[in-house]
């Protein structure tokens, strides 16, 4: 890895760490919870949800930002390339339908359904903790 590539990883890390995902996710997460005790819905498959809520733009983004290059996102991702396309083909994600933006309403999963015809659950982007 090059001097460059290794200044432009560190800084991508930090600004990640700045940016504090897991307190965005655990305040999204907390209402969530909180609005199911108050509607008395059973939640299931909550893990499967959260990680394809997360998953699927990740590797949507990471494909539009390497052209749809399946080798070179798969690299920045961490993945084996076959991973990758595995996931591709479960989201339903093609290289033309990530380059054209087309893709967002092609995939419902079974946990995203199931919660979404249980109750509807409105997690504001305010309040954060900072």
């Amino acid at each position: 890895m090059s001097l460059r590539s290794n200044l432009s990883n560190n800084l991508f890390v930090a600004n990640l760490q700045n940016v504090s995902l897991e307190r965005l996710v655990k305040s999204k997460l907390e209402v969530l919870f909180e609005q199911q005790k108050e509607s008395n819905v059973e939640l299931s498959d909550l893990y499967t949800l959260v990680m394809e809520q997360v998953e699927k733009p990740l590797i949507e983004l990471a494909l539009r930002s390497y052209n749809g290059n399946q080798v070179r996102t798969a690299q920045a991702l961490g993945i084996n390339r076959n991973t990758l396309k595995k996931k591709m083909d479960h989201y339903k994600l093609t290289k033309r339908s990530v380059l054209q933006g087309a893709h967002s309403s092609s995939y419902s999963s079974p946990a995203t359904t199931t919660l979404a015809t249980s109750a509807t659950y409105n997690v504001p982007d305010t309040n954060i903790p900072g």
